[in-house]
């Protein structure tokens, strides 16, 4: 499956997005925070990034189906095989609290699989990405590509944990007591998962509800990276679904000794 072109275009628009996300952030008195439903807040950043990633994949691709968090969702999308999946603004909250921890998320799902992953630092100019059996690489903002592994770290004396900083949970605090982790870091957004795939950190439990655009392209460059992304049950994380809640929980491993 060629996804070359799919991938240029991602790219690009995350990117392009990131622009428009940091010329907001520049403005701290400018970002019109409103609400969404669950108390999620919702900034001029998201949604200047929806509409550059929006209208660029129509413009490219206008036979895909689209879900973006910031879109209204058609059910449509499910007789698509192909079907971007878009988070404008991966971690509003950081966004708001002006830590640098949020991405741009663009990802393709092909018959519910995730084959195509994006995700772009806009601070750090830092953009991960993957695709179906091409690998998983890290492009810095000099223009550097480095290509993504997991590592082989099996003792959990010495695995890295890597948890939510705005989204906490008993059952990640309970694994902390039982196993007595030492070397973990809370961090926001997809950066954690991309922090398996390039080798820094090993485990990656998410325990709290997220949405289909919080996790698709993160899995796709775990995954190339040589990660294992199962949902708490161990099953396969799909796609492209009636209902876009990732109610089961997920983890991210770099090997499956690291199963706790």
């Amino acid at each position: 499956m060629d996804l070359s072109k799919e991938l240029e275009v991602c790219k690009t628009l995350a990117v392009e997005a990131g622009k428009a996300i940091m010329e907001v952030y520049a403005h701290e008195e400018d970002f019109n925070i409103t609400y969404k439903e669950g108390h999620m807040p919702l900034t001029k950043a998201d949604k200047a990034a929806n509409d550059i990633i929006v209208a660029g994949l129509k413009e490219n691709f206008p036979d895909y189906a689209i879900l973006s968090e910031e879109e209204k969702d058609s059910l449509e999308r499910l007789s698509n095989d192909y079907c971007f999946i878009v988070d404008p603004l991966d971690g509003t909250k950081e966004f708001i609290k002006r830590n640098g921890q949020f991405t741009v998320n663009i990802a393709l799902s092909y018959k519910h699989k995730s084959i195509l992953g994006v995700i772009y630092v806009p601070v750090s100019k830092d953009l991960y990405y993957a695709s179906l059996d091409q690998g998983s690489y890290l492009e810095s903002a000099s223009g550097e590509v480095t290509k993504l592994h997991v590592t082989d770290t099996t003792d959990l004396t010495k695995v890295r944990l890597v948890m939510s900083s705005s989204h906490q949970a008993p059952e990640m605090e309970e694994l902390i007591k039982k196993y007595d982790f030492k070397n973990f870091v809370a961090m926001g957004s997809s950066l954690k998962g991309c922090l398996v795939a390039k080798g820094e950190a090993e485990i990656y439990y998410r325990h709290n509800y997220t949405m289909e655009w919080d996790t698709a392209a993160m899995q796709c460059i775990a995954e190339e990276a040589g990660a294992i992304f199962r949902q708490m049950d161990d099953t396969e994380m799909l796609y492209n679904r009636e209902d876009s809640l990732n109610s089961k929980g997920f983890y991210i491993i770099n090997n499956k000794a690291n199963r706790i």
